[in-house]
């Protein structure tokens, strides 16, 4: 299960510009060309209530885990807080949700880019997808530095696209009566304005990825506090604008159908011209995402694997790029078999049950930090864990049984392996 042999450490080769990238390639590209579908399905326009209730459960978590960051600046992120501040098992249970529902994630993201690449057929899709996944896995190998340059570039090209999406639909003018009014803003009622935000948190959930790289951060207790909120603010800011552009375009119900959004919008406003820019946006906002959903989830699985909470085979770290390699070449692995056997709005809701999850256990780690440590108030804390519960409660209860069950798995396996220990 382990191996006692000394590995080398990570290195510390990011600044706050690189940190605050990494996260705002995490969530743009899983929000803005995902989970505004699913959304609009649960709530029509009151999706955009839905959106304010998951930046301020987001913003809650992003604190709590900028807070612990600066406390804790390991690889693992609330897997290593959860451990340190409320015992192994909360760790593990932190560190399982991460792992599984961002491997959920990276299979959405993967399914992205190749419904934006290619209009059809589904098993050419698939190919593309499991495509991508190689190809950033094998980036991701080469080192960290690489992926935030990348990341740099592909974020760049993902904000002109929605710059072209926002301004070629309020060019046709700008229609607010396709939202149906103030009635239509709490038609579906309080539960399915708290399911759009628990869809919506999704698209939200990107900064972990800045905790995790805790190890390879430059000046770690000054740069992730900073990093953290700044990438939150400017994706929040995105996700109202795109979002209120797209519903303008053709309404709550076309969304809710809609598989590419915001090409339909485009088209929809009589821009369809445009909708080739939407696509290349799509699919690098989806590879943006994909590439620092990869090293965060193996920065996590690292340090499960250094406490023995995952197989100690995973805890290498190569020698010259200095990367969990291991755990890297298991994750594209599943993410590839995940891909090959699953829809894309399906995984949505199973990754927002346990990223929900590990941020419940996220900010009741940061409830037990003394006043030391602390750079936010209290109450937020509370705040944020009491909305990841709600958040994960009102989840369609298909993607809440799955995640039930995966999490039953998870710690009976590990109860089994501890008694044999």
């Amino acid at each position: 299960m382990s191996s006692d042999a000394p590995q080398p450490g990570l290195a510390r080769r990011l600044g706050t510009g690189d940190a605050v990238v990494i996260g705002l390639g995490s969530m743009i590209g899983a929000g803005v060309f995902a989970a505004f579908g699913p959304a609009a399905k649960a709530a029509g326009s009151g999706l955009m209530i839905g959106l304010v209730l998951a930046a301020a459960i987001a913003y809650c978590n992003a604190v709590a885990s900028a807070q612990l960051a600066a406390a804790h600046p390991t690889s693992g992120g609330t897997y290593a807080y959860g451990r340190e501040r409320l015992g192994p098992w909360w760790g593990f249970a932190a560190g399982w949700g991460f792992v599984i529902g961002k491997t959920a994630s990276c299979a959405a993201m993967a399914l992205t880019v190749a419904t934006y690449a290619v209009p059809g057929p589904g098993w050419l899709q698939k190919i593309v997808a499991i495509a991508a996944v190689l190809a950033l896995a094998a980036l991701n190998y080469r080192g960290v530095t690489k992926t935030a340059v990348l990341t740099r570039v592909l974020v760049a090209l993902s904000l002109i696209a929605l710059a072209v999406v926002v301004v070629g639909i309020f060019a046709s003018g700008v229609h607010v009566d396709r939202l149906g009014g103030w009635g239509a803003l709490t038609s579906s009622g309080p539960y399915g304005i708290l399911q759009a935000a628990g869809l919506l948190f999704f698209a939200f959930a990107g900064y972990a990825r800045i905790a995790t790289l805790g190890e390879e951060v430059r000046d770690p207790r000054r740069t992730i506090p900073r990093a953290i909120p700044l990438a939150l603010g400017i994706t929040v800011i995105v996700y109202a604008v795109v979002g209120l552009a797209v519903l303008t375009a053709f309404g709550p119900d076309r969304l809710a159908a809609a598989t590419a959004p915001l090409t339909e919008a485009l088209q929809a406003t009589g821009a369809g011209a445009l909708a080739p820019v939407v696509r290349i946006g799509g699919v690098v906002a989806g590879l943006g995402a994909l590439l620092t959903l990869i090293a965060g989830i193996g920065r996590t699985s690292l340090a499960m694997a250094r406490n023995r909470d995952l197989p100690g085979w995973l805890a290498a770290v190569h020698p010259r790029y200095r990367v969990p390699h291991h755990a890297e070449l298991v994750l594209a692995v599943v993410v590839c078999a995940l891909v090959a056997t699953t829809d894309l709005r399906g995984v949505i809701g199973f990754s927002s049950f346990g990223v929900l999850v590990y941020y419940a256990i996220a900010n009741a780690s940061a409830w037990t930090q003394p006043a030391a440590q602390r750079r936010w108030p209290r109450w937020l804390n509370a705040a944020g864990l009491v909305g990841c519960l709600v958040l994960v409660a009102t989840l369609p209860w298909q993607s809440a049984l799955a995640g039930a069950t995966v999490f039953a798995v998870g710690l009976t396996a590990r109860a089994v392996v501890l008694a044999r220990r």
